[in-house]
């Protein structure tokens, strides 16, 4: 596996170069000496590559996985911008060859598409994955009781608190903004961790300032089951989450693992249903809907928190009355161009509202990243649903 990627990203990293060189730069008047330099780079990152690749190992890959994700970012940094300016610039030849065009219109559409790309990899990476998102939304179902009529849910996700280590200050913004949102209830729909819950370390003090007034709620996400780690066995994986879960309580947020419970607000009553993670191969599958949801036949609207969208079409619309369905997980891939992300490939409900009859499904992109340190256009999500009857 490790081999065919390795293969796939070398390509990637050097067929561009060869092009490039090929077509525009071996014929620059200079000496020959600078024109090999332009190959520098690639050859550094050809040798990270190597070493990541084919000899560092999964463990060596997570504990240096700050320096792991800034290296994909400069890998990316290079690659893409040379690889869609390749691409772009392969339309000049027919127009050169068999029409004799003197100008090459894709070549500059190419040089505006590398200076595009460098801008968004640098934005991203600089300030995007701080550029804090807070979404003012409203559902509206015939099913919400009249009591909760205006009832305001702040939902985060995703937050991977090892990716903010050093950057306590963010997050307490991010903190800050949830909570000047007053909101009644605060829900948190999984991916707390990377890996291990020693990760909270110095941010306890800061999440459990979490405030609303029918309290904070939380499920897990298949990262905090710590399944990428390589433990030294599986008793050191289950104590992993059992201090995951230990720590949770003590930041007051209440976990709900395959149950529910009921909310009252001026006189009626809805189910808040929580299930652990549920994911098609290869993320794990803990999840039991059929025993969260049990007991709350007689609540007509039911709100669940599951943390992978998947889940939605899977089960839950299949097999249950839940109204609205709260999710995270896909992050967007953390780059989006409007309402268009390579998200959409693997996850058709990716970001935002999804409704199929008087069902709903809201994705959260997520707060924090995990990988690379960068986000342009899925930018970190507060989201903010008042409930509606109609």
């Amino acid at each position: 596996m490790m081999q065919r990627i390795f293969i796939i990203l070398s390509l990637v990293l050097v067929l561009p170069d060869i092009y490039i060189y090929r077509v525009y730069i071996s014929s620059l008047q200079i000496n020959t000496l600078a024109k090999y330099l332009y190959f520098l780079p690639s050859l550094l990152l050809f040798a990270g590559l190597i070493y990541l690749l084919l000899f560092a190992g999964q463990e060596v890959m997570i504990q240096k996985s700050r320096f792991l994700g800034w290296f994909i970012l400069v890998y990316f940094l290079f690659t893409i911008p040379k690889l869609t300016f390749s691409i772009l610039s392969l339309f000049d030849l027919p127009l050169k060859y068999f029409f004799k065009f003197s100008f090459s219109p894709f070549t500059y559409v190419g040089i505006a598409a590398v200076i595009i790309w460098i801008g968004v990899f640098i934005y991203g990476s600089a300030w995007g994955k701080t550029q804090f998102d807070v979404k003012p939304l409203s559902y509206h179902s015939s099913l919400l009781p009249k009591g909760f009529n205006g009832y305001k849910i702040v939902q985060l996700s995703d937050i991977h608190i090892g990716s903010w280590k050093g950057n306590q200050k963010a997050l307490r913004e991010a903190v800050e903004l949830a909570n000047a949102q007053h909101p009644d209830l605060i829900v948190f729909t999984g991916d707390l961790v990377n890996h291990q819950a020693v990760e909270l370390d110095g941010f306890k003090e800061i999440l459990s300032m979490l405030r609303a007034k029918d309290g904070v709620y939380s499920i897990l996400g298949n990262h905090d089951y710590g399944p990428y780690y390589p433990w030294k066995s599986p008793r050191d994986q289950a104590d992993n989450l059992t201090t995951l879960k230990q720590e949770e309580a003590k930041m007051g947020w209440i976990l709900l693992n395959n149950e529910h419970r009921v909310l009252h607000h001026n006189g009626d009553s809805i189910a808040l249903v929580g299930v652990e993670n549920w994911g098609e191969p290869p993320f794990s599958q803990h999840g039991d809907l059929k025993k969260a949801l049990d007991g709350t036949e007689n609540i007509p609207f039911k709100l669940l928190l599951s943390h992978n969208p998947s889940h939605w079409k899977s089960e839950v619309l299949p097999k249950s009355d839940v109204s609205l369905m709260l999710s995270g997980h896909t992050h967007g891939m953390q780059l989006a161009l409007g309402h268009h992300s390579f998200a959409s490939i693997v996850y058709p409900q990716w970001s935002g509202f999804y409704t199929q009859g008087n069902q709903s499904l809201y994705v959260n992109v997520g707060l924090g990243f995990i990988g690379i340190p960068f986000r342009f256009g899925a930018w970190p999500e507060i989201t903010v649903i008042t409930l509606n009857n109609n």
